[in-house]
């Protein structure tokens, strides 16, 4: 028996400074990840400082929306709904939903793909949906 993951309406997030630019693209359809310039290393959640290296600036770069279930769990609450860590292709993973999929038919290592929900305040969130 499939279950279609219901319409869960997430809280907006509240941008600060630093992560300003993150909302603003994501208003316009894009999911911004952080890419140390002298190294290339990329991150998510894109921040001012690199977590790996405190050299090299960091630059805002979109991100493919491509990427791949690497976890999830299924939230059986009262709007039941599936939290993931997704693998960009990119590379970094990050903590998600999974929308408009059927909950049943998950799987790790599926081809997933970037889509926005607009959450209470009406700010688009990244989330993902089979592929």
């Amino acid at each position: 028996m499939s279950q279609q993951a219901a319409q869960r309406v997430p809280p907006s997030p509240v941008p600060d400074p630093s992560t300003r630019a993150f909302w603003d693209a994501a208003r316009e359809g894009k999911l911004l990840i952080g890419r140390n310039s002298r190294t290339g290393r990329v991150h998510y959640p894109p921040r001012p400082v690199c977590p790996f290296d405190d050299e090299g600036e960091v630059e805002y770069v979109p991100a493919s929306g491509k990427g791949t279930i690497y976890s999830f769990s299924i939230m059986r609450a009262k709007t039941p709904y599936v939290i993931a860590y997704v693998e960009l292709a990119e590379g970094p993973r990050i903590m998600t939903n999974i929308v408009r999929c059927d909950m049943a038919a998950l799987q790790v290592g599926q081809p997933v793909r970037l889509t926005f929900v607009d959450s209470e305040g009406g700010q688009p969130i990244p989330m993902f949906t089979p592929a």
